[in-house]
């Protein structure tokens, strides 16, 4: 699903040379569940930007169920994204003049779904999330566990091939975390790879493989706890 093998992506000034990323190896198999650790810093961010095809890298090699995106075009890494991508921000990204029905309805038009065929999308994705009956709700009358619920909607929509999750419980308190992990937990065991990037090692542990980032550099803490 995604190979990344040797990545490297450098940020320069004009005086100085920060390595985000160095010798940066990842293999996450369809239907992992992977959660992302790492100091402030570390790394991560730049590895979901690359992984999420909004950003570049300077070496090594990226493929993206299985194809290689590194010599793509920007119009051509903005389809694959469209289509093989579901994002999950911690600030929801809700459009708030929208109601919900319609905030998962945005990137359903911009891949040029009929609207027959986006509504039957839209009220699967709302369904799986228990969200059915405030599909006309706005976000601002929702909790923010019900709104973080509309955002995976949001993504499931789309039925991408896996999930990238920048802490998704981040804005929430214990319960509403507890139930939003609940939720992707199931959705994996649907079948759906998610790859979640969280500063919380309960949440982290949870997953099936649990990756750390430090100084740009990946250690495989699952493999770590089984030896």
């Amino acid at each position: 699903m995604l190979k990344m093998e040797h990545i490297a992506k450098v940020f320069r000034t004009d005086t100085v040379a920060t390595h985000a990323l160095r010798d940066f190896s990842l293999h996450v198999k369809a239907g992992e569940f992977v959660s992302v650790t790492g100091p402030s810093g570390s790394g991560k961010t730049t590895f979901l930007n690359i992984a999420g095809l909004l950003d570049s890298f300077d070496g090594g090699s990226y493929q993206l169920d299985g194809i290689n995106v590194s010599g793509l075009n920007d119009s051509a890494r903005s389809k694959l994204r469209n289509e093989k991508i579901g994002f999950i921000f911690q600030g929801f990204n809700l459009i708030p003049d929208l109601d919900i029905f319609d905030n998962v309805d945005v990137p359903l038009r911009y891949r040029g779904f009929g609207r027959a065929e986006r509504k039957q999308r839209i009220e699967e994705a709302l369904l799986k999330v228990g969200l059915s009956a405030r599909a006309k709700h706005l976000p601002s009358q929702l909790s923010g566990g019900q709104q973080q619920r509309a955002a995976i909607a949001r993504a499931l929509a789309g039925n991408p091939a896996f999930l990238l999750a920048d802490e998704p419980t981040g804005n929430l308190d214990t319960t509403m975390a507890r139930q939003v992990m609940e939720l992707l937990e199931q959705i994996n065991e649907q079948g759906t790879t998610i790859v979640m990037v969280t500063h919380d090692p309960e949440l982290a542990r949870r997953a099936k493989r649990n990756i750390q980032i430090v100084d740009g550099e990946m250690a495989d803490l699952t493999l770590k706890q089984a030896v």
